[in-house]
């Protein structure tokens, strides 16, 4: 039997490298759809690992079709704003359909978007109004929620202040988080992409602690202590991000200050919380504990 065909868009990203590499690894033929200009380096990187890197102009609906041929999946890594997600992904989409994909996989690897009020979040948004044109189609898609990447706990997202020993939070320092690594996001999303019987939704968090957990956790991998300091209400962060939207628009931005606080108080809130979860769905894939990954920090 030959090996199934995935294609995959926005391979040279971090987290379609990683995807990419987890398909061959399970044994897949894969497509890696690249921008023509796409830095050198990282297509001779995938075409190394021995996928076939596909060099083409979104534009281009007749190669961008013959390169969704024959696939048994079109996965989509692709990140940006409303030209990538809405309308880059949506020509992507439209080849899929045009070549007889079966299967789509959105670049929607977030919290659960679909428990939120249109409007509260940017990002969100632009997903939700891709996920209306997968609707109006008869493609199977399968998205993936896996909460945040857990690596921003290391210095992108600021929750834990490793130069001042603490752990920031808002609202409740008891709300429980949803976190996982891109590398098991990679590898999970692989096997859903092999699995012909996914369905709609997939739900995986590798590790769930709260604001106090961080702390504890912080302070046994560091053997410093580490301290909570409260930032305020979600009230007072609602309020903060629409003083920033104003002063600090950011509209051609993918993550603003405001934006990345948008995502803050929707992981807080709970409202977006990841259940129940699909974790063991592919026995195969161990998922890296918030602990592994802080140690690994300070080794």
């Amino acid at each position: 039997m030959s090996a199934p065909v995935i294609a995959v868009a926005g391979a040279t990203g971090n987290l379609g490298g990683r995807i990419v590499r987890e398909l061959l690894a399970r044994g897949a033929e894969v497509r890696a759809l690249v921008r023509p200009g796409s830095a050198g380096e990282r297509v001779e990187k995938l075409r190394q690992l021995g996928a076939t890197a596909v060099a083409l102009d979104w534009d281009d609906a007749s190669r961008l079709t013959a390169a969704c041929s024959g696939a048994a999946c079109v996965v989509s890594a692709l990140q940006g704003l409303r030209d990538v997600i809405v309308e880059a992904q949506g020509r992507l989409l439209e080849a899929a359909l045009r070549a007889g994909a079966p299967r789509f996989i959105p670049s929607d690897f977030s919290l659960d978007f679909t428990k939120l009020k249109a409007g509260a979040n940017r990002n969100f948004d632009l997903r939700r109004e891709f996920h209306g044109r997968l609707k109006r189609t008869a493609i199977s898609a399968t998205t993936i929620f896996n909460g945040a990447f857990a690596e921003l706990l290391l210095g992108p997202m600021p929750l834990i202040l490793f130069k001042f020993r603490a752990v920031l939070y808002w609202g409740d320092p008891d709300q429980r988080l949803d976190f996982t690594t891109m590398e098991d996001t990679a590898a999970f999303t692989a096997c859903a992409a092999l699995d012909a019987g996914a369905p709609r939704f997939l739900r995986i968090a590798g590790d769930e602690p709260n604001a106090r957990d961080l702390a504890a956790l912080a302070s046994e991998t560091t053997g410093r202590r580490f301290r909570l300091i409260r930032a305020g209400s979600l009230e007072t962060l609602d309020a903060l991000i629409r003083i920033l939207r104003k002063v600090a628009p950011g509209k051609r931005r993918l993550y603003p200050i405001w934006q990345q606080m948008q995502y803050m108080r929707d992981m807080f809130s709970g409202q977006a919380k990841l259940e129940p979860l699909d974790n063991e769905r592919y026995p195969g894939i161990r998922f890296t504990k918030v602990r592994d990954l802080l140690a690994g920090k300070v080794k």
